[in-house]
This record gives structure tokens, sequence and C-alpha cells, in this order.
């Protein structure tokens, strides 16, 4: 049932900010960066843990996770650290996911042949 969950929570995210694309003048950047602030915000007031318990990786591994995970780590470092948690929380919670981006991107790279754009 678990795996269940995940897909179609994950692909109701998926098909909502699609539909959220393709009938607003919203470019891509911004409806990320929407996604991002949503899931912080849905964090900060508590409603993000209960429904990542429920969707798994339906949840966790969209935009709105990533800004969930930002978040987390700024609310620890502020409790940690003080005023200066606030920014440097961010960086250290989503450091590890960040990296890994970057280095499977450049493995990719390296694997198959990148065109740029003409």
């Amino acid at each position: 049932m678990d795996y269940i969950n995940a897909f179609w929570v994950g692909g109701l995210i998926c098909a909502l900010t699609q539909i959220l694309m393709e009938k607003t003048k919203m470019l891509p950047g911004r409806i990320m960066v929407l996604l991002v602030c949503t899931g912080a915000v849905l964090g900060a007031i508590g409603i993000y843990e209960p429904f990542t318990e429920f969707a798994g990786a339906g949840a966790s591994v969209p935009l709105l996770g990533f800004g969930n995970v930002l978040w987390k780590g700024v609310k620890e470092a502020v409790e940690n650290e003080g005023f200066i948690g606030i920014f440097m929380g961010g960086f250290k919670a989503s450091a590890v996911g960040i990296s890994a981006a970057l280095v499977f991107g450049y493995l990719a790279s390296l694997v198959f042949e990148p065109k740029m754009k003409s």
C-alpha cells in the first residue's frame, strides 16, 4: 500500500503542477519556487510531516519535499546556533542532495553526449 500511496500522491502533485503550467502564464522557474515555498510553509505549520508519513516518497521527492528539507534545516539551525542559523540551516540540510544532483549530472554528461541548445 505504501507504493500505491506514493505513486498516486506524487502523480497528483505532478499533475497539478502540469495544470498550473498549462493554464497560467507562470514561467517554470516561478512554479518551481512556488512549490519549494509551499513545502516550507506546509512544514512550518506542521502539515507536511503527517503528509510525508502517509505518502512516503510521493511527497518527499518532489520540490515540495525540498522546501520542507530547507525548513527543517533552518528550524534546527536556529535552535542550535541562534539568528545565524537562518542563513546556514538550509545549506546544511540540503547540501547532500544538491551535491548528489551535481555529481550524477556530471557523470551522466560523461556517459551520454550532451548537446547545446541552438
